[in-house]
């Protein structure tokens, strides 16, 4: 397990990278970075192996903080449970229709990230989650493909950054690494590869990885 977090986070480093290179590119069009927390609400999917390595962050964390968190995490999940009472460990979405998952994550949910601190600061920045290190900018890999033509409304104001040079990365090899580390670790955990495993934040917090009984 070790070996496959290890390998995570050197495929995560990548990622920031890019976003670094890009960043710098635009400076003056691109607002996002570190200690901007604006688009850090509601609730969105994150893979298994995103919440392992998220885990890893948290342990890391001031006793006392660990602690204020965990609470915030158990009473998003425990208003997570009022609309699914079954929701449990290990706390997985993919059971769940599309439509189930829109209900769970409205768009206009302002609900902060439960590991936000006080002023607004990713309490495990290192460790956020691949979808957090993505959001912001449009994803056009470097073979031409637009994989995401969404990004923040805080960047390129009154510019269309799809006509844009410096912002390409190699997201179709990211997402590909991503999904065999992914499927490593379901191998590792339930002794078969499962293709899709999500869940959020606040459950991902809460997973029981050393007692773990993934869906047969």
């Amino acid at each position: 397990m070790e070996e496959i977090l290890d390998q995570y986070g050197s495929l995560l480093k990548e990622v920031d990278a890019w976003f670094t290179r890009a960043a710098a590119a635009h400076p003056e069009q691109i607002r996002c970075g570190k200690g901007c927390s604006g688009c850090c609400r509601g609730l969105f999917d994150i893979t298994l192996l995103d919440a392992l390595y998220l885990q890893q962050g948290g342990l890391k964390l001031p006793l006392t903080v660990r602690e204020d968190v965990l609470v915030r995490a158990r009473q998003r999940v425990a208003a997570i449970t009022v609309q699914w009472p079954e929701f449990s460990q290990p706390y997985l979405l993919n059971h769940r229709t599309e439509e189930e998952w829109q209900e769970l994550m409205p768009e206009d949910d302002e609900t902060p990230c439960v590991l936000l601190d006080d002023n607004g600061h990713c309490l495990v920045y290192e460790y956020r989650p691949m979808t957090c290190r993505l959001h912001g900018l449009p994803l056009v890999d470097v073979g031409g493909e637009l994989m995401h033509d969404e990004w923040c409304t805080e960047n390129f104001q009154g510019v269309d950054p799809l006509g844009l040079a410096g912002l390409e990365g190699e997201f179709d090899r990211f997402f590909h690494e991503e999904v065999r580390l992914d499927r490593e670790l379901s191998l590792l955990l339930s002794g078969r590869i499962i293709c899709e495993l999500d869940t959020v934040i606040p459950a991902a917090l809460l997973i029981d990885f050393p007692n773990i009984k993934l869906p047969s």
